[in-house]
């Protein structure tokens, strides 16, 4: 189910819910604030989230969008959920590596790899 007010596209597979970004920048605070309200309903929505971030599209992020991140991963873990991000850009990733938020999050090469970790 496309949300086309967020530029999210959210799905369930395998029991994990799917949600594939499809803006190619991730840049204002608008989009930004809107990702993150979609993104905390879905954790709210079920006990033990399993959640798939799909990055694949996203070619730019800002800091305001890392951290809209950390609030979502903090959300999931608090309900004894799990989070995965899969299909980073190397230019996005290098980011994590930077900011040292690869210790923080669980990040796989693929959507495939990401739903097997949370199988």
């Amino acid at each position: 189910m496309e949300d086309q007010n967020s530029g999210l596209t959210v799905s369930t597979t395998d029991g994990a819910t799917v949600v594939e970004m499809t803006h190619r920048k991730i840049l204002d605070e608008i989009n930004i604030s809107r990702i993150g309200e979609r993104l905390n309903a879905i954790v709210a929505e079920s006990d033990t989230p399993k959640l798939v971030l799909d990055f694949e599209n996203v070619s730019h992020m800002s800091s305001s969008a890392l951290g809209m991140l950390i609030t979502v991963h903090k959300h999931v873990r608090e309900k004894d959920g799990s989070l995965w991000l899969c299909n980073i850009q190397p230019s996005i990733y290098e980011v994590f590596v930077i900011t040292r938020l690869n210790e923080i999050f669980q990040i796989a090469k693929s959507r495939q790899e990401a739903l097997e970790q949370l199988a």
